[in-house]
C-alpha cells in the first residue's frame, strides 16, 4: 500500500494506491490506523482478481455472501470510515463487472487487488461513531 498526503488544511485528502494482491478491506482500515482517520469518505476504481461481496439479509441479520472468483473491474467502490468502541470501522459498498459486462454490487467484505486499486480517502474535522443497532445488528452511524 501506497498513502500520499494530498491536502491538510483543516480537512485532510489521502492518495492511497493497493496493489496486486492487497486485500482491500484489511488495507483500508490498516490506512485508517495509521493516519488516525475517524470519519472520512472515500471513492474508489481498479480491479480484483477475486472479490466477495456480502447482500445483507435483514431477517438472518447477516451478509448473505457473493463470491466472484474471477478478474473483475471495479467500476465504483464508496463507502466511509467511522469509529465504534474506539476502532476505526469501514463500510464499503462495491460495484463490480466481469469479463462479460455484467455487474454485481453489494457490501465488500473481501477483495483481493489485481492490478490496483486507487482510492482518494477525504477526512473530515470531527468524528463520525457507529452504534450497534439493536433491531438488525448492524453498526449504523450516529450524526
Amino acid at each position: 500500500m501506497k498513502v500520499k498526503k494530498l491536502k491538510s488544511d483543516g480537512q485532510r485528502s489521502f492518495a492511497v494506491v493497493l496493489e496486486t494482491g492487497e486485500e482491500a478491506v484489511e488495507n483500508l482500515l490498516a490506512f485508517a490506523r495509521a493516519h488516525d482517520v475517524t470519519a472520512a469518505s472515500f471513492t474508489a476504481l481498479g480491479a480484483f482478481r477475486d472479490v466477495k461481496l456480502g447482500f445483507f439479509d435483514i431477517d438472518k441479520k447477516d451478509y448473505q455472501p457473493i463470491e466472484i472468483d474471477d478478474q473483475v473491474e471495479v467500476l465504483t467502490l464508496v463507502g466511509n470510515f467511522a469509529i465504534q468502541d474506539g476502532e476505526a470501522r469501514l463500510h464499503p459498498h462495491v460495484i463490480v463487472s466481469g469479463r462479460d459486462g455484467h455487474a454485481f454490487g453489494g457490501h465488500l467484505l473481501e477483495g483481493h487487488v489485481r492490478p490496483t486499486l486507487e482510492v482518494v480517502v477525504t477526512d473530515e474535522p470531527a468524528h463520525l461513531r457507529r452504534r450497534t443497532d439493536a433491531e438488525t445488528g448492524l453498526p449504523l452511524l450516529v450524526p
